[in-house]
């Protein structure tokens, strides 16, 4: 979900990895020349998920952590594609957690129906996460360095010593 700490979590991960980091929201506004909320105001969401995956679909994703925008899930080639060499760990949290954190849903670029609440949103999406996920970190109360431990544990126990590399 957007405001769960995918950025911040992400760059601590990759440092610890020693891989690269890749904020797909970022990259997506660097590459488009425009801010999210603007392209989802001139596209609208279904073409915004469109570019998004697009883009999406041009990353390497080996040695990299990737912190994809929450509507990535609604694309299922771009999840497979992000999946295809790594691991994807959902990270999750309470609504009533995340309600406090998206109070800029607007000025966040966050695929949103009119007049969707973000209690019907975390609905819709979340079904969606536990799909693709792998392993799932409960993020409530944690600190990042403390969800970033879990989120090793994670990836140890999906990818034990031996396992090829990159997975």
């Amino acid at each position: 979900m957007p405001g769960v700490g995918k950025s911040t979590d992400g760059v601590l991960l990759a440092k610890r990895l020693g891989f690269s980091f890749i904020d797909t929201d970022i990259y997506i506004q660097v590459r488009e020349g425009r801010s999210l909320q603007e392209l989802i105001r001139a596209y609208g969401s279904d073409e915004f998920c469109r570019i998004e995956e697009a883009h999406i679909l041009t990353l390497a994703v080996e040695s990299h952590v990737i912190a994809p925008g929450g509507s990535v899930v609604y694309r299922p080639n771009a999840m497979g594609h992000l999946k295809s060499n790594g691991i994807a760990i959902y990270l999750d949290i309470a609504v009533e957690h995340l309600k406090r954190r998206l109070d800029d849903v607007d000025a966040r670029g966050v695929v949103i129906g009119p007049g969707q609440t973000i209690e019907s949103l975390y609905a819709e999406r979340r079904p969606l996460y536990l799909k693709y996920a792998d392993a799932t970190v409960a993020t409530d109360g944690l600190t990042p360095d403390q969800v970033v431990g879990r989120v090793l544990d994670a990836i140890e126990f999906l990818n034990p010593p031996g396992a090829s590399p990159g997975r």
